[in-house]
């Protein structure tokens, strides 16, 4: 038993990151974090030693959001996300806070589906595999979702595909001058 606790507090940075993310709000974040962990530890008896324990955890964290949706709902007590807009990160970079401002307001204008499926694949770095299981849907609708995700980020960011793909190849291309180096 003490095995799996020390194993669960290694996963409280990516629940808390999710979790933050999901919510758009951290004091939600916390207390969705501390009601994944509660329901984890009550229910370890079920986790099988040698199965993915982040996969697990992760299940039960987006379970708990989907049934924290549902009750507020019920409740209609559902909050305006541009009224608990958050920061993603702090920096001294202005152009660096300029887009990780606009990206977090893209993400919220994505649907649910759509941003559970970006913050399991690109921010927690999880395989379409992870992210289907853990969201208990069927491999393409992750891959149709993030795809779908993805072009409404770059088109809520007013990001040119075409352009951004060309400017990616133009900055690997550059000399240590910073010419652009013969093809």
């Amino acid at each position: 038993m003490r095995e799996f606790h020390r194993l669960v507090e290694q996963e409280i940075p990516r629940l808390r990151r999710y979790a933050r993310a999901l919510t758009r709000d951290s004091n939600r974040a916390d207390d969705l974090v501390q009601d994944t962990l509660l329901r984890g530890l009550d229910k370890a008896h079920l986790w099988q030693m040698g199965t993915d324990l982040r996969a697990w955890l992760f299940t039960i964290m987006h379970n708990q959001y989907v049934n924290d949706i549902r009750r507020a709902t019920r409740e209609q007590s559902i909050l305006d996300v541009d009224q608990v807009a958050s920061t993603l990160a702090a920096t001294t970079d202005p152009t660096a806070s300029r887009q990780l401002a606009e990206l977090d307001r893209a993400l919220g204008h994505l649907s649910n589906g759509q941003r559970e499926v970006v913050l399991l694949v690109g921010l927690e770095g999880m395989s379409y595999e992870e992210a289907a299981k853990i969201l208990r849907l069927p491999i393409g609708t992750i891959r149709s979702r993030l795809s779908r995700a993805r072009e409404a980020l770059r088109s809520l960011m007013g990001i040119d595909e075409e352009t951004e793909s060309v400017e990616r190849v133009v900055q690997r291309s550059r000399t240590d001058d910073g010419r652009i180096a013969a093809a």
